[in-house]
């Protein structure tokens, strides 16, 4: 060993050292504020699918390669910094001695054939990444980038980190090939030795280089473990356990996606006929009420604004970027926790659970973090400003393209859940539909016995559960589709279409009430759980003595049909539930429904979210479509899972848009945009949010917004139209 070689590896290891303890700091104090949070036993459910998952959405790079270029820059760039950690491992032998390599396999010529490869990729993948971020930087685009609100230091940090790594792993093994002590052919090996042929014979040079290396990586980890919110770094290690813990893992999608978390305290589901609000957690009030997944969802998050890019609160304007508020979540909690670490927070009476003794020896800066409301304005020194909270849709998008599986929604309604049932905060707007819900059964305030009012001059009579025992689907006609009235129109649609085919079906009729999504997802937990054990009940009776298979409910509502069949089953209710497209689409391909006649003047179709990317159904509409057109559908650019937003989730369908743009004027733009004449739904709420679009934009004679059932209907019996164009007012 020389004095050259003496002097890198005194301070390899010294750099090492330094890393290393400031790193098992870090890693502790992530652990520690993240159980902080609330248990959350379903989390380690069937570890089999979660471990298969994980694999599965890492090494196939499942949801990033779904952004093409992106997504396999970033694939070469994992596996580099997988792989290629062996290579710095390599290092630390060659500080030693020039001519040092990895024990057993660093020999090995597929080895070194392997490593050039990733490196060359790796750095190909990295300039990449890097054009990438530049081009889509804030201050470029006028503040919409998906970078807005990033912290931009840290991605251009962590990105010359791995290229300069890459660029002196080439320059080590230049170094070997230039002093001829290079183990590798050149075939193997031909990027080290188009290095090698232009450096120095210089024979201390690979040490050095292996020295600076090592320099650079532990230089990495010693800024990611002085910053424990650097997502774009710590993300590396955390999505592993993200991912493995996420909700549903057997989801090709994100798990976040479906059925809502049901509201729960210390891990338990809430039973609202023995809760008690100075016993139990009613939503989230704190930060630390959050479930430990929750932590470590923030803990995660990359911040690379994919979530934002979609987000249609974001792209109109709103104050809400789910990125942002899962940072500003993050932040909250590693600033806040000194405080809960030595015992402080608030029970749920509200009183300090800690003694003046425990917290005397904090830093100002942590009280200070303590005091902020979690929900509040800029005034109140709020976390999170209840405009953003109550802009959210609760369309899925941010769940969709989160590459780490980030639960956005789950987070977004537990706060309301607070706000709604203890603060009773919300929009003043909501609070009507919310006491109709109450009163009345349906978010309108209609009455109930004008529920089948919907069946009046039908030439064939509508079955009603109880009058008939044989019947194959129960018809949920939903509250829209007994008393809105353009949403009326498809329900007779979707039954003459039924009754057309042979198909045996029958209503609840007065029996049915709401099936409580509005109330679950603006977060009246109460209201939702009243709704839908009624339901259920009733439900229950219909099909009594039938098996699930043969609990067949057939709705026209996507968030009624997301709501019987991923969510009532929290309930007790097993059912099988489809969508109308579905039911059609399976009519048409057997044949027992026939378009004769099809629909000209072009058409596009508008995915409704809690059809398409919360539940999947893509195809079945499509194929409707088709059959009734005779061609092909023109397609939006932002369609299928990345289909934008019409604005009525979320229970935003009966709150005032008062901030930006209009949602559902934005969609019917990219609508128009295509030419299509029909723009054809799957849903009442899109159907009135479009149409109410189609009209402010004064283009109501040009452009006919109709369901899918409508669609076809006139197709099978062009005979039966339906009126004209489905311009009513919209009820309520």
């Amino acid at each position: 060993m020389g004095s050259v070689q003496i002097v890198t590896t005194i301070l390899a290891a010294a750099i090492t050292a330094v890393a290393v303890w400031l790193a098992v700091r870090a890693v502790l104090k992530m652990v520690a504020v993240i159980r902080l949070g609330q248990p959350a036993p379903d989390r380690f459910s069937d570890k089999v699918a979660r471990a298969r998952t994980m694999l599965v959405e890492t090494a196939g790079h499942t949801r990033m390669l779904k952004w093409g270029v992106v997504g396999a820059a970033h694939w070469f760039v994992m596996v580099g910094f997988i792989v290629l950690s062996l290579l710095v491992l390599e290092a630390y032998f060659e500080v030693v001695t020039p001519t040092g390599g990895l024990p057993l396999i660093g020999h090995w010529t597929i080895f070194g054939l392997a490593t050039e490869i990733i490196t060359v990729l790796g750095l190909v993948g990295i300039l990449v990444l890097m054009a990438i971020r530049l081009r889509n930087r804030p201050t470029r685009l006028g503040g919409r980038s998906r970078f807005t609100g990033s912290t931009m230091w840290q991605g251009y940090f962590v990105e010359w980190i791995v290229l300069l790594v890459l660029i002196f792993g080439l320059l080590i093994r230049g170094f070997k090939v230039a002093t001829d002590h290079f183990e590798y052919p050149v075939w193997a090996t031909p990027v080290s030795h188009a290095v090698g042929a232009v450096l120095p014979d210089w024979s201390d040079g690979a040490s050095v280089a292996a020295l600076i290396k090592i320099a650079i990586s532990m230089t990495w980890l010693i800024v990611i473990s002085l910053n424990v919110t650097m997502g774009v770094a710590w993300h590396r290690f955390l999505a592993f356990p993200n991912i493995f813990f996420k909700r549903e893992p057997a989801k090709p999608a994100g798990s976040g996606l479906g059925a809502l978390r049901p509201m729960t305290s210390q891990g338990k589901p809430l039973d609202f006929e023995e809760a008690d609000p100075e016993k139990d957690q009613f939503g989230v009030a704190h930060v630390e009420q959050f479930s430990w997944k929750g932590l470590l969802d923030f803990s995660t998050c990359t911040e690379c604004g994919r979530c934002q890019s979609q987000c249609p609160a974001w792209n109109t304007g709103k104050p809400l970027s789910p990125k942002l508020l899962v940072l500003s979540l993050r932040d909250h909690a590693y600033a806040k926790a000194p405080y809960l670490l030595a015992g402080g927070g608030k029970d749920l009476t509200g009183e300090e659970k800690a003694t003046q003794a425990q917290l005397a020896h904090l830093d100002v800066l942590a009280l200070a973090e303590a005091d902020k409301p979690l929900i509040g304005t800029a005034e109140e020194g709020g976390v999170i400003d209840p405009d953003v909270l109550w802009s959210c849709t609760t369309c899925g998008a941010c769940v969709e393209q989160c590459p780490v599986d980030i639960e956005h929604v789950d987070h977004i309604v537990d706060m309301r859940r607070y706000q709604v049932l203890i603060e009773s905060s919300f929009p003043s707007e909501a609070g009507v539909m919310l006491r109709n819900l109450e009163n009345k059964g349906n978010p309108w305030g209609a009455p109930q016995n004008t529920r089948e009012d919907w069946t009046k001059g039908l030439d064939f009579e509508v079955p009603r559960v109880g009058e008939v025992d044989d019947f194959e689907y129960l018809f949920w006609v939903g509250c829209a589709g007994a008393f809105e009235d353009r949403a009326k129109k498809t329900t007779r649609a979707v039954a003459t279409l039924l009754n057309e085919a042979g198909v045996k079906f029958a209503i609840l009729g007065e029996g049915e009430t709401c099936s409580g999504d509005p109330a679950r997802r603006i977060g009246n937990e109460f209201v939702f759980q009243m709704l839908a054990q009624q339901n259920v009940e009733t439900l229950n009776e219909a099909f009594e003595g039938r098996d699930k298979a043969k609990r067949k409910i057939v709705a026209t509502c996507p968030h009624c049909f997301n709501t019987l069949g991923n969510e009532y089953g929290q309930l007790g209710g097993e059912f099988e539930v489809v969508h109308h497209t579905q039911l059609l689409a399976h009519l048409v391909a057997t044949g027992k429904l026939t378009p004769v006649q099809p629909v000209d003047g072009g058409v596009t179709y508008h995915d409704p979210c809690y059809l398409g990317r919360h539940n999947r159904i893509f195809a079945a509409p499509r194929e409707v479509l088709g059959d009734a057109i005779a061609g092909d559908l023109t397609e939006m650019p932002r369609n299928s899972e990345r289909s934008f937003c019409c604005g009525a989730g979320g229970a935003r369908m009966w709150m005032e848009e008062k901030i930006g743009k209009r949602i559902n004027v934005d969609r019917v733009e990219e609508a128009m945009a295509t030419g299509a004449k029909t723009v054809a739904v799957g849903c009442p709420f899109c159907s009135t949010m479009l149409n109410d679009g189609v009209n402010g934009k004064g283009a109501g004679e040009q452009v006919e917004v109709i369901d899918v059932a409508s669609v076809l209907l006139r197709s099978v019996k062009p005979e039966q139209q339906q009126g004209g164009k489905e311009t009513a007012p919209v009820a309520g």
